[in-house]
């Protein structure tokens, strides 16, 4: 198969490099351009055109591929690919770019469509609590993760799993499954199924204005909102008026029940009353400083039993 790789970020990174080492040609990578990270603000490649470079493929970084974009659905046509391949590219594919392939454009999506359409389905499904997630692959088509449904697998999300650990896992099932579905493809074994539209949810995508801790919901809640922010944007409280981001946590024993919410209930490990329960902080970032687990946290920054989290 003659192939265009379209996507931006490590979520990628699976897939293609499944693609390099098959035994199908990729022919070009579409990528978002270089972004300024850092204190410098220099300007970084994302991680797909990396890789990219590192074997030699061809790379274009168009603004846009539906603003003045003749150029590069010239040189898509010239190229003639079997299919296109898109793993969080960050981009609208115009319908002049979906028609060109034999076999479509076929997308990698993070969750068990048609529930979490959008831009951050792996984070939602944390935060929302649910049991279990998978990927899908899909036929591309002008809408918002819409089109038919090719192939999907599921997984258990783990009790304290968070999103970002989450995200690790589903990348590499989405290389995997895409090989599947290229396999099936080829052979003719799988038939599209259009989406239950009535069934769709939409999982937008995540801001800072999510990040602060309310200690007066339910233990199991807070649990999911600090596994489901991690590593970004991060659930955030404080302690004596200074900020503390919370990576990590987990559910215990509800050790005093007659506690206020947002109490220090243990200083020993970090643990704090809830309206319903308790939990432990298990991962920490304080002003200043850098990312550590709790136990390391206390002894440089030791607290006190009733001291209140806001």
């Amino acid at each position: 198969m003659n192939i265009v790789f379209m996507g931006t970020p490590d979520f990628a990174i699976p897939t293609f490099k499944a693609l390099i080492d098959s035994e199908h040609s990729v022919s070009a990578v579409f990528t978002q351009t270089d972004k300024p990270k850092g204190r410098g603000h220099k300007l970084r490649p994302p991680p797909v055109k990396v890789l990219a470079e590192e074997n030699d493929i061809a790379v274009y970084q168009p603004e846009s591929l539906k603003k003045n974009a003749d150029e590069y659905i010239r040189i898509i046509k010239d190229i003639n690919p079997d299919i296109i391949v898109v793993a969080a590219y960050g981009k609208i594919l115009p319908k002049e770019v979906l028609d060109i392939p034999r076999f479509g454009c076929i997308n990698i999506h993070g969750s068990l469509l048609p529930k979490y359409r959008g831009a951050a389905p792996i984070q939602w499904s944390v935060l929302n609590g649910d049991e279990e997630t998978g990927i899908t692959t899909m036929l591309m088509n002008e809408g918002l993760d819409t089109g038919d449904i090719l192939l999907t697998e599921k997984t258990i999300i783990g009790k304290n799993e968070t999103a970002s650990e989450l995200f690790d896992r589903l990348s590499v099932m989405g290389a995997e499954l895409l090989m599947k579905t290229i396999d099936a493809l080829q052979k003719g074994e799988v038939i599209p199924t259009k989406q239950d539209d009535s069934k769709a949810t939409y999982a937008q995508m995540l801001s800072k204005d999510l990040s602060n801790i309310d200690f007066n919901r339910p233990v199991r809640e807070v649990h999911k909102k600090i596994c489901g922010l991690s590593d970004w944007p991060c659930a955030v409280t404080s302690i004596n008026g200074k900020r503390l981001k919370v990576y990590r946590s987990e559910v215990v024993s509800n050790e005093n029940p007659d506690a206020v919410p947002g109490e220090i209930i243990n200083e020993k490990n970090f643990t704090i009353a809830c309206i319903d329960g308790s939990i432990r902080l298990v991962e920490v970032q304080a002003e200043g400083s850098k990312r550590m687990k709790s136990e390391d946290y206390l002894r440089g920054k030791p607290i006190s039993r009733g001291t209140i989290l806001k």
